[in-house]
């Protein structure tokens, strides 16, 4: 009979640390799942933002290589109108939009061309996800000599302002 008395007491603190360590076990999952789901929607953000800037940046390109515009450049510095926000927003925008609507995106996709030296142009694509946050910028140098194009593409990592 004594020893029946010792181990009723022991079962259940070993239920309560089994509980407890099943508690901890699911809230770490949980807490994987949230961030998984949360980069999940991040990484497309910035993908749809970054397809919307590639697609104004090629229609951009194309119309440029069609109308051929006669842009004059003073220097052979690279132009700086793309790292202003009035080139892109105001009333006095130069930035063109491309596209008249792009799906599932804050704002539709834009561009501004500008003249680099001689037969030179800068082309900046900004496009945009559904959040405020996403947002990609691409750029691409086209030189024209003799009739054939050069292009020099690059992606702009932050924000320039």
């Amino acid at each position: 009979m004594k020893r029946r008395s010792l181990t009723r007491g022991a079962t259940l603190p070993i239920v309560l640390i089994l509980s407890s360590m099943m508690l901890v076990t699911a809230g770490a999952w949980l807490q994987t799942s949230l961030v998984a789901a949360r980069t999940a929607v991040a990484t497309r953000e910035r993908v749809q933002a970054f397809h919307a800037a590639d697609s104004a940046l090629i229609r951009c390109s194309r119309m440029l290589q069609l109308a051929q515009p006669s842009m004059n450049a003073s220097s052979k510095d690279e132009p700086t109108r793309w790292r202003m926000k009035a080139s892109y927003d105001g009333p006095n925008a130069a930035a063109i939009a491309p596209f008249a609507s792009w799906p599932h995106a804050r704002r539709v996709p834009q561009c501004l061309i500008e003249a680099w030296a001689e037969k030179s142009y800068l082309i900046t694509a900004r496009g945009f996800g559904a959040t405020a946050d996403s947002e990609a910028w691409l750029q691409l140098r086209i030189d024209i000599a003799d009739g054939a194009s050069t292009q020099h593409w690059r992606r702009v990592v932050a924000r320039p302002f």
